[in-house]
Formats: structure tokens, sequence, C-alpha cells
């Protein structure tokens, strides 16, 4: 009970002791508002001194000055929103607002006679926690030896999912949103970021406008000539939203939304699609959309705002070797050569694409193939077309497989480097880096032509780092296997291996020794068949935690490493079950464009 009544009499004397130093900050008030120079002088305590090092003889001598005491409503403050708290005896004000406009932090103390005066006046530490916080969360980023440079990352927390949505070139400048999640609503919910960039490589953040329970959809330009996106609308269904400006940072929800088909039991088409993961786009006179899903779906309208009708299946028929019921999200339908491309994802093959045609409003697939073949953790394609003719596509690279995310660094949100896609003459997808990546490079060195000899590795002298691209062309007549080891420690103990199987005609990446134990492992192996005498041509991107390889513009893989070793920068070719010959390298580091 005594310690009941000894919390209550301490918060009695507090509440007393504010109301005491407000009062004397009113009568300051006062004081300047009538000119009244001694209780203005008397205000401030002997120790007064503000943050940048003014004291009390300073205000003395500026009091002494006719122009300083000239009353005014301008020179007053305005405590009455502030936050007041109270520690160890000392009231602090903060923010309290200058007439003119300036923002300040005012501390008062009550001294040996009973007064309560001034002993700090500064610059509001409200503004200063703000910019601290930012810096500090900046600060920990760059310190981050895991958080890529060159592939676009999340700018702060984590991002599961991180989707990339609603690409759009537009005015000169890629436009990429991606899904993210806070709580500014009261509630944790999914929202787009966006960013926008001339290069494809340096990015300019935009306000997030596009809020609540956003998930996956595209960008397109509608009849009118607007851009509108596409995309599902947690708890409605999907949706739709209409550019407001060229920026594309304001955006209005259709009032029609959302623009599912509704049905009901006994209804023809009850039950025969979802209301998930659209994709739009406007032909002739119609607008289409596709519904993703276990069973796809395509929907019609003539107007945007308008009815929405089932019109059946997307795809004619099923493939060889995919089920039909595979389950299609994220999917982007367009025109590559002179075939459509459908690249999707299913949540548990992750990404993947068919190639084949669209008409009679239905998808004709001829060819199925993947990019991502181990595991789900390349996900959640977006592409757009761009000025140049360039179907460019990024996808999310997750922390680790199976919607893994590293909690303990604080961010999470990788995406793939922008990748060009085409198709050659037999309709093969062909995948590129966009030339734009060369504005990264620097301290260039080469190797000139040598052979690698069997069961054994090389060190390419003077090249290490992670943070690289390094183009190579390797041949062999006998060998089972060979390629390139980047991020080796001193020891080997730690490794990333890239390279060909011919017994398998793949191109992998091991990460089986990338890093420690609780690591993710695997050896990613994707198809790709060589003619006879071809060699493998590779570009290889190191990014500290990423690794991306490009080979022959017709395969690439992408995974996650993280190394613990200091040591693990190394670069050594090897060949294994025969001897290898380098034709050449060129290896570049690579400047960071990520601002954090």
């Amino acid at each position: 009970m005594k310690e009941v009544l000894g919390v209550k009499d301490s918060r009695e004397v507090e509440t007393i002791q504010i109301i005491d130093a407000k009062t004397a900050l009113a009568n300051y008030v006062k004081a300047v508002q009538s000119g009244e120079t001694a209780s203005q002088l008397d205000f401030f305590s002997e120790s007064w001194t503000t943050g940048s090092g003014r004291t009390k003889e300073d205000v003395r001598r500026s009091l002494a000055d006719e122009k300083s005491i000239e009353p005014g409503r301008d020179k007053t403050f305005d405590f009455e929103s502030s936050q007041t708290t109270i520690e160890g005896g000392k009231v602090t004000f903060d923010p309290v607002i200058n007439r003119s406009g300036g923002l300040f932090e005012i501390v008062m103390e009550q001294e040996k006679d009973g007064v309560w005066r001034c002993t700090f006046l500064g610059p509001t530490a409200a503004i200063d926690s703000l910019a601290e916080g930012s810096r500090e969360a900046r600060e920990t980023l760059l310190d981050d030896p895991f958080r890529p440079t060159f592939h676009f990352v999340c700018p702060e927390g984590i991002a599961m999912p991180f989707d990339p949505n609603g690409a759009i070139y537009w005015h000169g400048r890629y436009h990429l949103f991606y899904i993210f999640q806070d709580s500014r609503l009261g509630k944790r919910s999914d929202h787009w970021g966006h960013v926008s960039s001339s290069d494809l490589f340096h990015w300019r953040h935009h306000p997030a406008s596009l809020i609540d329970g956003m998930y996956s959809g595209n960008c397109f330009i509608n009849r009118e000539g607007i851009p509108t996106i596409c995309y599902h609308q947690v708890g409605l269904g999907n949706s739709m939203a209409l550019s407001l400006d060229d920026s594309l940072d304001r955006w209005e929800k259709l009032g029609s939304n959302p623009i599912t088909p509704q049905t009901k039991e006994g209804d023809q088409f009850h039950g025969r699609y979802s209301s998930w993961d659209p994709f739009a786009w406007v032909e002739k006179e119609n607008y289409y959309a596709i519904f993703g899903g276990k069973r796809p779906a395509v929907v019609q309208s003539r107007s945007l705002g308008g009815e929405w009708n089932y019109v059946g299946d997307l795809f004619a028929h099923g493939i060889e070797g995919v089920d039909l019921d595979e389950d299609v999200s994220c999917p982007e339908l367009f025109p590559l050569g002179n075939r459509h491309v459908l690249l999707c994802i299913s949540h548990r093959l992750g990404c993947r694409y068919y190639i084949g045609d669209w008409r009679d409003e239905q998808f004709y697939p001829e060819k199925h193939g993947s990019m991502s073949w181990v595991d789900n953790a390349f996900f959640a394609p977006e592409s757009l077309l761009d000025d140049k003719g360039r179907r460019i596509m990024w996808a999310w690279i997750m922390d680790e497989p199976h919607f893994g995310v590293r909690m303990k660094s604080g961010w999470s949100g990788t995406l793939s480097l922008p990748r060009v896609l085409s198709l050659d003459e037999d309709s093969n997808l062909m995948i590129e880096v966009p030339q734009e990546v060369e504005t990264l490079r620097y301290g260039e060195l080469s190797l000139s032509e040598r052979v690698i000899d069997s069961d054994k590795d090389l060190l390419v002298e003077g090249l290490f780092g992670n943070q690289l691209e390094i183009d190579l062309e390797l041949s062999s007549e006998e060998a089972v296997s060979f390629g390139i080891k980047v991020c080796v420690s001193d020891a080997g103990t730690e490794e990333t291996l890239i390279g060909y199987n011919y017994k398998s005609s793949a191109l992998f990446l091991d990460t089986l020794n990338s890093g420690p134990e609780d690591t993710p492992k695997a050896i990613e192996s994707a198809p790709l068949s060589l003619g006879l005498g071809e060699p493998i041509h590779l570009r290889v991107f190191i990014d500290r935690s990423v690794v991306e390889v490009f080979a022959n513009k017709r395969q690439a893989i992408a995974r996650r490493i993280y190394p613990a070793e200091a040591s693990s920068l190394s670069v050594r070719l090897f060949s294994r079950g025969g001897r290898a010959r380098l034709k050449h390298l060129n290896s570049w580091k690579m400047h960071s464009s990520n601002s954090f």
C-alpha cells in the first residue's frame, strides 16, 4: 500500500512541476510580447546554452540592443501543442513552434531559488530523431556484407512477398512497382512501392500511393492513352486503377471495382475460375484480363468500368510434361517475335514460361520452359516493352527457397538483373543482359587463352572480389564438366561453382560449399544443349549474396550465397574428367547503383 501511495505522490509532484514549468514559459512569452527585458533575461539559467553554443551572456548583449527588444508576435513560442515529458526533474517541451516557423526543444529546470528557468534551447529533437533514425537505418544497410549493390533491393524493411509488379516504360523512364508491407493503416497490409529509372540500374523512389491490400498485377496503356493498373485487391477481388499524372505518383481505384464476374451456385460458370493474380491488356475494341490460379481464365469487357464477362479457359489444350491444373500465378502474356509468350509462376515450381499463340481468345501453348529448377527461389516475373522494342523482365530472388527470410538482417527483398527476352528462328527463348549494365564496369582485367588441366584448379591471378562481372568462353572435347569457381576462400573450404556438364547437357550453379551449414545449399541445373565443338560462353555477375549467370544467350540461373570467410573472394577455373581450354576471360569490378 505504501508503494502505491508513493507512486501516486510521485506522479502528483511531476504534474505540479510540469504546470510550474509551463507557467514560467508562458510568462516568458508574455515578456517577449511586451518587450520587458528583465523578465526575458531572468527566464534563462546562468548555465543556459543552445545547440549552437550561445550562452546567457549572448542573450544579455542581444537584449541590450534596442532592435532586439522590439515587441513582436513573431518572436514568441507556441508550446501548447508540444509533447511534454519530465525526467530527473527536467521538463522538456518538444517540438515548440516559434511564431516565425522554427521548431525547437526547450528544457526547463527548477533552480535553488525555486524559479523554473530554461537550461537548454535548440532545434527540435523530434526532427532530429526522424533524421537520425533514417540515417541509422541507411548506415546499417550499407554495412551489411550481403546486401546487393547493383541488383535492385527493397529500400527498407522486410518485404515478403517482394513481387515486382506494374512495370511500364512511360515518358522516357522505366517504372517498376513492388509489393511491401507496413502498418501505416493501423494493421499490417500490402502496398505497392514505386521506383523509376532512365537506365535500368539507378532508381529514383516515388511516393507509395497504391496502398492497402495491393497484390500482384500489371500496368498497361488503356484506349484513352492512360496508364492503367490491373491488380488483385485483397478482400475485394481483381480490380483496376487509373493514373492521374505523368509521374505515375497519383492513382485512382475505380469505383466500379472489382472486375470479377459474379456468379452464384447453379450458374453455368460458377466455380470455373478464381479472382486471383490478374493480367490485363487492350486489344482492338475490347479489354481482356487473365485471372490466375489452378484453372486460369480469360475475362473480357468493352470498357474498364463496364461489365466483365467470363470468356473461358486460358489454355486451349495441355502440353506434354506440364499438368493442365498446374498453378498459373503472376501471369504475363505478350507477343515476342511472331509468337506469344506466357510468363508465369507456380508456387511449387517457381518461374516458368510457355511459348505459343494467342488467338480466338485462348492461348495455344507449344513449348514450356523453366527459369527455376531445383526449387521456387526464382519467383514472380514481371516485364515491360521499352522504346527500343526490348521485352525486359525481372523476378524476385528469394533469400532462401520456399519463401525463406533472413530476419536478422532487418531487410529482405532482392530482384534479379533485368533480362532481355527474345526468340530465335526456332522459337526458343533467348535471354540476355541489357547493354546498360556495362556502364557500371571499371577496373578491367583480361586473361588470354590457356589450358586447364584435368581435375585441377587454375587460380586467376589478380581477380578477386564480390562485386564483379566475368565474361569468359570455355571449350573441351574430353572433360565431363568444366567452368569457373567464384567466391573461393584461401583454404578452398568455401566456393561457388558455375559450369557445364556434358553428360547431362546442363548449365549448373553449385552452392553446396558456398557458406556455412545453415545457409542455402543446392545444385541448380538448367538444360542447355551445346552443338558439336560449340564453346560455353558465360557471363557471371557476383553481387555480394547474389550470383547470376547467363550462358550462350540461351539460359540463365540465379542463386543466393552467404559466405562466412573473409577470404572468400578469389576466382579459379576448373575441369573434371579431362582438359578444358579457356578461349578468353574479361572481368570488371562493378560500381554500386543502389543508393544503399
